[in-house]
């Protein structure tokens, strides 16, 4: 999982830290603190000198430094700089398997009780584990719909008791039941109200006409390792019928829980968690996604799909017990609004993975291990202790997280009142005087009203300026700055003031800094001329775990997309954005090329420092949870590579061990084949042709047949037949020897 962002944003915390020490820019000394407290409130890294003879009789800031500065200086070692700190109070160590039926002596979180001693600004850290132990007690409440539409489903559970209590001994020797129902609010509109339906809801109703009324919720039978009873129970029951859809579920639930009514989805979260309940929601495939979009509101709630006649309802269960003890998620309660805590997991990889606290993937006896890093932003106005508690999603163990403040310095506690070192007229405390009212001077020494004009120069910032830069009287050769309506001015010469800085919306430094001088000084986890914007990149994570899901920059606690084409609040949403085989190939095609010593090469490790690389000879194409990529390599190859997400947030690459190619063409193969090809063709042309002519003669010889068998004639004679010889008559009369004939001439 690509964490980019993350170097970026300690960077920025790098810079404030060294912010002090850079020249020009020592924040200690700019603060114009006149308390020791004040000045363990500017940055974690100021020091307060309390030595009475330290630094200029004409300053007081000068008391508020670097602690290497106040020893360069002759401080020495009289200096208050508390430092944030973590005490252990109680940590027992973790148990490898559930050894009791109540679970009291099994522990699953370590430690259980810590101390911390915080100076604003300044984080501590502490470790804490946790395991899910082996053959840890389970209770189990089956709730079910008893409406008219989950007939045939009462039907399947009838002996459900008996075969779960079969499995989940498989699971763990502590195995009970308890059986609850519901239908819905026994009120209009929700229910059929009416008088005729009081005793029989379905009455009217063909399909189904006799049922029991209609009721809210029934606790039928307490958690119990007899499972017959549970069996008996069910046994019992009969389906009732109300108006609406959507039955009184979340009703049913909360009343199992807690025994109240009428819930939000946060109250009845809130309520499971503190019970430590998980609940398993078993839904038909039609209702999987609202259901499913419950689980981001209601933490430890698991969805699987329930066949239409319950009969998965078995592994069902143990599917999702298996999910729940597969990851372990920390929960935050009662969490003080003054306090950031920031984790990091690290989960079975052995990766350490910041800003997440949860680890999935795990199996029975893992161990998961979270850092947590405490800072408090100001110190809290009245109470100065708190306690809140860190606590597995589902777990009885807890851990309890006592916080105290370091905001008062120690040298506060031996005040000197009338001391002798104030002239008799204030209070030293911590190297300095706290003159009485009407006296002035670092030791007390002046009351106002003397006449000092010959020393008025020493109440001005520099030649030709105003006295007490016009914001105050020059008395005791010091400035005595006047009140404001908008607050308070302050200085050696009066120059400055806390309400003189930029603000944010009419709010001075966005409420979330102390206006010193004209420049606003932000609070611990807020940076910007008017600290307006947070470094908080909690709000910058994607479901995933990702800083902007790794298309942008958190800048102050929101993501800037600069991926092309990404958008949505973590960035998350990128129709037009490379899909995972272009952003995984950089890392093969390194992997290829440095294929000898790709551990040793530092582009591959920064490339590849999220992937696990699997290296097989052929890759099995048909896995469902694996997307299968190619690419064209530079020789004209295939480079084949699979991915699937593990749990943990990282990919796993299963990589070819060599591109496949295709060998060289043979160009005497080539050749033969091309003209064995032609010659084929001229064959099978010729074949055509000649079964062409077959059938055309083939069909004008039987059409001659056809006429021939329909010809009047004899088959011996031809019509067209005409005799060579040919005799004609002929009418004429002449005279032979003068003899007349009529007739033919011999």
């Amino acid at each position: 999982m690509p964490r980019a962002p993350a170097p970026l944003y300690a960077c920025l915390l790098g810079l404030c830290a060294l912010v002090p020490s850079l020249p020009g820019l020592n924040i200690c000394t700019s603060g114009s603190a006149t308390s020791c407290e004040e000045c363990l409130l500017i940055h974690p890294k100021c020091a307060w000198c309390f030595k009475e003879d330290f630094g200029s009789l004409r300053s007081v800031t000068s008391r508020c430094d670097l602690e290497a500065n106040l020893v360069k200086n002759g401080c020495g070692g009289e200096f208050e700089s508390p430092a944030s700190s973590t005490r252990v109070l109680r940590s027992l160590p973790l148990s490898s398997k559930g050894s009791s039926p109540t679970s009291s002596d099994v522990i699953q979180m370590t430690p259980q009780q810590v101390a911390l001693s915080l100076r604003p600004g300044d984080k501590t850290t502490f470790q804490l584990q946790v395991r899910q132990v082996e053959d840890y007690p389970v209770d189990l409440y089956y709730l079910m719909d008893l409406s008219l539409s989950m007939k045939d489903d009462l039907d399947s559970i009838r002996n459900l008791g008996t075969k779960l209590a079969e499995e989940m001994r498989k699971l763990t020797s502590n195995f009970r039941l308890g059986f609850g129902s519901f239908v819905d609010k026994n009120i209009s509109p929700f229910s059929y109200t009416a008088p005729r339906y009081q005793t029989n809801p379905c009455i009217g109703y063909k399909l189904f006409p006799n049922c029991v009324p209609s009721f809210g919720f029934r606790h039928l039978l307490p958690l119990t390792d007899r499972v017959d009873s549970f069996n008996e129970e069910v046994r019992k029951q009969r389906v009732s019928r109300n108006r609406d859809a959507p039955e009184g579920g979340f009703d049913a639930i909360l009343q199992a829980a807690v025994c109240k009514d009428y819930p939000s989805l946060a109250l009845l979260g809130e309520k499971l968690a503190e019970n430590n309940i998980n609940l398993i929601f078993a839904v038909t495939k039609s209702h999987y996604m609202l259901y499913k979009n419950f689980t981001a509101l209601i933490p430890g709630t698991t969805v699987e799909i329930l066949h239409g006649d319950s009969k998965n309802i078995i592994q069902l269960i143990i599917n999702a017990y298996n999910s729940i003890r597969s990851k372990v998620e920390l929960s935050v309660w009662d969490q003080p609004e003054d306090l950031n805590l920031f984790f990091t997991a690290t989960c079975q990889d052995g990766v350490s993975y910041p800003g997440q606290r949860k680890c999935e993937g795990l199996k029975i006896g893992d161990t998961a291990s979270f850092e947590v890093s405490a800072e408090a932003r100001s110190c809290p106005g009245k109470h100065a202790e708190h306690t809140f508690t860190l606590r597995p999603v589902g777990f009885r163990d807890s851990l309890e997280v006592g916080v105290t403040y370091s905001c008062r310095c120690g040298c506060s506690t031996g005040l000197e009142p009338d001391s002798a070192r104030c002239s008799g007229n204030g209070t030293y405390v911590c190297g300095l005087c706290d003159c009485n009212p009407s006296y002035l001077g670092t030791r007390c020494e002046c009351q106002e009203g003397e006449s000092q004009s010959g020393y008025q120069n020493l109440c001005r910032e520099a030649e030709g300026k105003p006295l007490c830069s016009g914001r105050g009287e020059c008395s005791c050769n010091q400035c005595s700055c006047f009140e404001s309506e908008f607050g308070k001015i302050y200085g050696t010469f009066c120059q400055c003031d806390n309400f003189s800085c930029a603000r944010n919306r009419g709010v001075l430094c966005s409420g979330h800094g102390e206006c010193h001088c004209g420049e606003c000084k932000c609070h611990a986890g807020y940076i910007g001329d008017n600290c307006n914007c947070s470094t908080d990149i909690s709000t910058c994570l994607a479901k995933d775990g990702q800083i902007c899901s790794d298309r942008g920059h958190c800048v102050c606690g929101q993501c800037q997309c600069t991926e092309p084409g990404a958008f949505g609040e973590t960035c998350e949403k990128c129709p037009t954005c490379p899909d995972a085989c272009s952003t995984k190939r950089d890392c093969v095609e390194c992997l290829l090329l440095h294929v000898g010593d790709p551990a040793d090469n530092q582009t591959c490790q920064n490339l590849c420092k999220d992937e696990v690389i699997t290296w097989v000879d052929t890759i099995v194409k048909d896995d469902q949870e694996a997307a299968l990529c190619f690419y064209k390599t530079a020789k004209d190859c295939v480079m084949m590579f699979a991915y699937t997400e593990l749990p943990s947030g990282r990919a796993n690459l299963t990589v070819l061990r060599e591109p496949e190619c295709g060998t060289a063409p043979n160009a005497t193969t080539i050749l033969l084949a091309v003209v064995g090809s032609i010659l084929l063709i001229g064959i099978a042309l010729l074949a055509i042709w000649k079964l062409l002519v077959t059938i055309h003669d083939r069909r004008e010889f039987a059409k001659f047949q056809s006429e021939r068998s329909r010809a009047r004639y004899e088959m011996a004679s031809n019509p067209l037949y005409r005799k060579p010889i040919s005799t004609h008559t002929v009418d004429f009369t002449f005279n032979k020897f003068n003899k007349p004939y009529n007739g033919t001439v011999d």
